[in-house]
């Protein structure tokens, strides 16, 4: 017999009735009843109910046991008696009458139980994680993370991938988020810097003429921590394809990401064919570029209706006048919520949105009612009503503002109304692709055109005519759209994309556009700009965050419920103690003398 166990505590059937067996785990639960025990024993694999009475030899020792201790039990496996069996547990037809028990490990006093799934605070959880990392949805989570990372790299292999590592210890760089720098012992005074996202290896990956790469990628970013992203660390499955167009890519991706979603949806419905929303479209039906389509509203631009020359509701009229607009967001079903329902929004807009208010129209069987209905006459109220799909029984919400700050307090509202009225399904996914992002924004601090989005797109424009540019003609530029996408699942970003732009003069021209010189280019891209210059083929991709779509699939809001070993919301590991003093040998090797801040 095996030293330590024969099966494990999940595997046991009925049909092993009468086996003498051996398990071997931490008792999860320990139970007395008029004199007999109870051990519920487990280990990864499952629970085992095994039984001690007093006429046991192992009964002395069963009695010392204590949770979470770590045990041998040796016994004969029989049917649990009539009545006491547990349908809900696999092993739950069966028992294990202890005949030997053999203590492997003590526990000590525990400062938080394993046993059901009580909520603790974070700090505790996180400095005891090999005990949080016991209970059960916490272990089921991580063991479904590793099982979807399995999918994607069967489901990308599948469709002519190939798995390439791209390098840990690199250079810094100048775009996105802070680098974690690592200091050189061997260059005094020069860093490393970990990796923000493998994107320049993966584009040198494509011009190297390598075809179809893609990794399980770490990131890692020196931000703030959020509740959809790990302060220091996260994962993405990153792609790219040579000689494709944005078709190609999504021809691609797409399966891969509705069939991994299919498969651990556990039912739920997944998007048949990502649909495909210009960005101006997204910002005006939805307020956002993350949409949820979960939630059936509509927001409606009635900023004609409101500037009719009929309609006196001259706090609408001045924001139009002044370059604003006034977007519709259909409260269907509303004209029966009470009149609290009105003003909780009224307050949240104030108080959570910094906005003056929504106002709103009532539209009952004989008109609209409300604070602004009077100064909207019936005409004017019938073509609000059709803008938005709405009818006698529903209400209207209405924000005011300049587009992007109109769009913001729109958006948000729908998902608050949404939630509301009970109209969100939460029991399926709901995928989109967002695209024709604009290639150029206007900076008004620096009074400046400005990239929008992703400097290293390529314009959706012929090549020659985008060389033909003026770089004066700020109507043409701010127009111009960039061959980027996002893709997004229930209101949850996965993933930004694009194809790069991966002609030299192109880049120079783009990022002089946006007042960039050839100098600052060659000095901050130039290793990228020379492989450019030595025949890049047309390629493009994506990288959906692996911690989004586990938290997706998993149905949690946090990734501390999916990733094994997360940092608080300091960026600080709590069990290994990170970030930890170093000695002032190690700094010398550095060549690193410490400029602390002086405390207050």
């Amino acid at each position: 017999m095996h030293r330590y166990r024969t099966h494990t505590c999940g595997e046991l059937r009925a049909s092993d009735v009468g086996k003498d067996v051996r398990l071997a785990g931490w008792c999860h639960r320990i139970r007395d009843h008029g004199g007999v025990l109870f051990i519920d024993l487990r280990d990864h694999y499952g629970l085992m109910q095994c039984v001690v009475d007093p006429d046991s030899p192992a009964f002395p020792i069963a009695e010392t046991l204590r949770a979470e201790w770590v045990v041998k039990i040796d016994g004969r496996l029989r049917p649990r008696p009539a009545g006491t069996e547990n349908p809900e547990l696999p092993t739950g037809a069966v028992e294990v009458y202890a005949g030997a028990i053999e203590v492997l490990g003590p526990a000590a006093e525990l400062p938080m139980p394993v046993f059901g799934e009580q909520e603790y605070p974070e700090d505790m959880r996180l400095r005891y994680r090999f005990l949080d990392l016991r209970r059960e949805r916490l272990h089921r989570n991580i063991m479904l993370r590793g099982a979807i990372i399995d999918s994607l790299r069967q489901r990308m292999k599948a469709q002519g991938f190939f798995e390439f590592q791209t390098p840990v210890l690199t250079a810094s760089s100048p775009e996105g988020a802070r680098d974690f720098l690592v200091p050189s012992r061997m260059h005094p005074g020069k860093f490393y810097a970990l990796p923000q996202a493998p994107q320049q290896f993966k584009q040198l990956i494509m011009i190297s003429g390598f075809d179809r790469y893609f990794q399980i990628a770490p990131c890692f970013r020196d931000e703030d921590a959020r509740a959809d992203r790990s302060p220091g660390e996260f994962y993405q499955l990153d792609l790219e394809m040579s000689f494709v167009t944005q078709d190609d890519v999504f021809t691609a991706v797409e399966p891969v990401l509705r069939g991994l979603f299919e498969e651990f949806a556990q039912g739920k419905p997944v998007t048949p064919t990502f649909p495909r929303i210009p960005y101006a479209e997204a910002l005006l039906k939805y307020g956002t570029d993350k949409p949820d389509l979960r939630n059936p509203l509509v927001i409606a631009d009635v900023s004609e209706e409101f500037d009719a020359e009929a309609v006196s509701f001259k706090a609408f009229k001045r924001v139009i006048a002044s370059g604003g607009v006034v977007r519709a967001i259909p409260a269907p079903g509303a004209a029966m919520q009470p009149r609290s329902f009105f003003d909780k929004l009224n307050d949240w807009a104030r108080q959570e949105m910094g906005a003056p208010g929504l106002g709103y129209i009532v539209f009952e069987a004989d008109g609209g009612k409300g604070p602004i209905a009077k100064f909207v006459p019936a005409d004017v109220q019938a073509r609000i009503l059709a803008k938005c799909g709405a009818k006698a029984g529903d209400a209207v919400f209405f924000a005011a503002d300049k587009p992007a700050a109109a769009a913001r307090l729109a958006g948000a509202a729908r998902t608050r109304i949404g939630e509301e009225l009970g109209l969100i399904d939460k029991d399926r996914f709901e995928f989109c692709w967002i695209v024709d992002f604009p290639m150029y924004e206007w900076n008004e601090e620096e009074k400046k055109i400005d990239f929008s989005h992703n400097p290293f797109s390529m314009p959706n424009l012929p090549v020659d005519d985008f060389l033909a540019l003026d770089p004066n003609d700020a109507e043409t530029l701010l127009a111009l759209k960039a061959i980027q996408y996002d893709v997004v699942c229930n209101g949850i970003e996965l993933s930004s994309g694009a194809i790069r732009n991966h002609r030299p003069e192109v880049m120079k021209k783009a990022f002089a556009i946006a007042g960039y010189g050839e100098d600052v280019l060659e000095k901050k891209f130039g290793g990228m700009l020379r492989a450019l210059s030595y025949g890049a083929p047309p390629h493009g991709g994506i990288a959906p965050g692996i911690d989004r779509m586990v938290m997706l699939l998993a149905g949690e809001d946090n990734l501390r419920e999916i990733v094994m070993f997360p940092m608080n919301q300091r960026a600080e590991d709590l069990l290994m103690g990170a970030p930890s003093e170093v000695t002032p040998k190690q700094l010398l090797e550095l060549h690193i003398r410490p400029n602390l801040p002086q405390k207050s």
